[in-house]
């Protein structure tokens, strides 16, 4: 059994996603952000010492990083399935989009939210983060161009990663106008995964006091 240690609206929704897709049985420990700062609780730090989600338990290993819980868990349990082959030539690409997610992607849009959350006028960085969601938003619109999804034809692990980049760009209005993501946005919503993961997340709303682990929480793919 392989334990999420979740906290809501934050990059483990995603990894909720994977093991739906992988069908692997699970349980989540639910934490919850607290409601003036919008931090993780300090609960997390017993978990990983940077008391950050998501985190994984398995097999007696804590893993922690969107990135490298993604690939170990597709390697392990459907390297076929949700990855190119190794030695195809599509394996470049899905590395690329793995780690674009977690670099490129999620950097500017983390530093709107704190300017945005902070309040302050700034000299240079919220015109920074503008200037580069556009330039993120504009290459993830031409590469998926004629494209469902962004490697390989089908469902990888690199769409799964970048789910959370489309749900925050679709949170601040930042999608409208970019007709590819849009189709892109509801080709990965059409997975009875991802909405499975969907429900998941919707047990746990921004605002509950309370922390639940739920042992019942296992699922099979549909």
């Amino acid at each position: 059994m392989i334990t999420l240690h979740h906290l809501n609206q934050s990059r483990s929704k995603r990894i909720i996603w994977l093991l739906e897709e992988l069908g692997q049985p699970y349980h989540i420990e639910h934490y919850q952000r607290n409601e003036h700062t919008r931090l993780a609780p300090p609960e997390l730090t017993k978990i990983h010492p940077l008391g950050k989600s998501p985190v994984i338990e398995i097999d007696g290993k804590v893993l922690a990083e969107s990135g490298a819980i993604t690939e170990y868990l597709i390697e392990r349990f459907a390297p076929e399935r949700l990855a190119p082959a190794r030695d195809h030539q599509d394996y470049a690409d899905y590395l690329y989009w793995i780690h674009f997610a977690e670099s490129s992607a999620i950097l500017p849009l983390l530093l709107k939210l704190f300017v945005d959350m902070d309040g302050a006028e700034t000299n240079f960085l919220a015109r920074y983060a503008d200037t580069e969601i556009t330039k993120v938003t504009g290459h993830l619109e031409q590469s998926l161009a004629g494209r469902d999804y962004l490697v390989a034809d089908k469902l990888t692990g690199a769409d799964i990663m970048m789910s959370f980049i489309l749900d925050i760009l679709a949170n601040n209005n930042a999608i409208a106008g970019y007709p590819n993501i849009e189709r892109y946005q509801q080709q990965l919503a059409s997975h009875t995964s991802y909405q499975a993961a969907e429900r998941t997340e919707a047990k746990y709303p921004l605002g509950s006091r309370i922390k639940e682990q739920d042992s019942q929480l296992s699922f099979k793919n549909d």
